[in-house]
């Protein structure tokens, strides 16, 4: 098969999804048997030189970056670009890009539909788009892919869309980038911060991600021990960063409250492995990274119930309710106390996280290639065929 696959979601890399489209590119370039077309911002390039040996690259002009240019594009100059390259399948991984009309088979990834689930989580154009647009433009699709089942559950829920229709690729997780540290704690640490810690990689979004309440929850937390363990907030900023930086310098405890910005991908593996504890509050998910990938690298995790968060983690982690500060609270007391449960949350996430493999998930995305082509075959093949021309001559 040829197959597209368009990159302009990514943010310039430093998101979730920019992970997803990454990691899963790099397990589908092991596919020889397949050709691959990748559709990128210029000023992403960079970005894409693991795939320019293995994969054709398609430059997109740097002004068609902003959303409504980037939408766009996806609707007029996309499907030219899927006729002149001759593809079999196209894949958009965002909900938001989804192709209205294609000439040949499309694929979407769904990663979650938080804008349901958390209030002025985006402005009211956005949210229109979200709840009224994209669910016309999914039910369009030949093949749907969502994240995670609670992802998949959100779609029949607010999109009316059919769970025999989608299919749950769980992300997978670079267990060779991921894993624990070799030597003994000591030495210089990550960004000057002093042991011990709780670390927390989003980005500074207000309120999704819920830093305002971590940060009330650490300020009990060091009234009610008096402890030196400090607070690592790991991520670039986003929309409502500014109440955040403000909920921090107003806070009693902000010399024991680090903002990191963005980190990088070489620096986020050495971060993880010297954190005592990963705390991630966020109030929806439609997957999670960060809570497996602090698993993988041997730290215990503390992490939301909400969205698709208890099925990512299982049992390997802590759940909390993540709008109830004092639950917080008390869980960051409880695991700064006890390291016997810090041990066991270690030696749980460590195993838990050996199931999320980006090979299974590549080799599953496939499948869903396969089946749209199929489909999209089948449907031609039943299409009636066109009368001949002499049926409207005159007898």
């Amino acid at each position: 098969m040829r197959i597209g696959f368009s990159t302009s979601v990514i943010q310039r890399g430093q998101t979730g999804i920019a992970q997803y489209v990454f990691s899963l590119l790099q397990a589908l370039a092991m596919h020889r048997d397949h050709e691959f077309v990748l559709f990128v911002l210029e000023r992403d390039l960079p970005l894409f030189e693991f795939a320019s040996r293995r994969m054709t690259i398609v430059p997109v002009p740097e002004r068609y970056r902003c959303p409504v240019a980037d939408i766009l594009w996806h609707q007029t100059e996309l499907p030219r670009l899927v006729q002149t390259q001759q593809l079999d399948v196209v894949h958009v991984p965002s909900y938001r890009r989804m192709l209205w009309r294609s000439p040949c088979p499309r694929v979407a990834t769904i990663h979650d539909l938080a804008a349901f689930h958390v209030s002025r989580k985006y402005d009211w154009k956005r949210m229109l788009y979200g709840r009224v647009v994209a669910a016309r433009l999914a039910r369009a699709q030949e093949e749907l892919i969502a994240v995670s089942r609670n992802t998949a559950k959100d779609m029949k829920q607010f999109w009316n869309i059919p769970t025999e229709r989608v299919t749950v690729i769980h992300h997978g997780l670079n267990l060779r980038r991921f894993s624990p540290r070799d030597e003994p704690p000591g030495g210089p640490q990550p960004f000057g911060i002093e042991q011990p810690f709780f670390l927390y990689v989003a980005r500074l979004e207000h309120p999704g991600k819920n830093h305002v309440r971590l940060i009330h929850a650490f300020e009990r937390f060091k009234m009610e021990t008096r402890s030196p363990w400090q607070l690592a907030l790991a991520g670039s900023d986003w929309h409502g960063a500014d109440v955040i930086h403000e909920t921090i310098a107003q806070s009693w405890a902000c010399r024991d409250i680090h903002t990191l910005g963005f980190v990088s991908a070489d620096a986020l593996p050495r971060l993880y492995q010297a954190a005592s504890v990963f705390v991630y509050p966020s109030l929806h998910e439609g997957f999670g990274f960060p809570p497996l990938e602090a698993m993988a690298s041997g730290c215990p995790v503390l992490c939301s119930s909400r969205g698709a968060l208890e099925e990512v983690v299982g049992n390997a982690a802590v759940t909390i309710n993540p709008e109830d500060v004092d639950a917080l609270k008390n869980e960051m007391v409880r695991l700064s106390t006890d390291e016997e449960l810090r041990n066991r949350l270690t030696r749980a996430g460590l195993q838990w996280s050996k199931q999320f493999d980006w090979a299974r998930a590549a080799e599953k995305t496939l499948a869903v290639y396969h089946r749209a082509r199929l489909k999209n075959q089948k449907h031609r093949d039943s299409a009636p065929l066109p009368l001949p021309a002499s049926i409207w001559r005159t007898q």
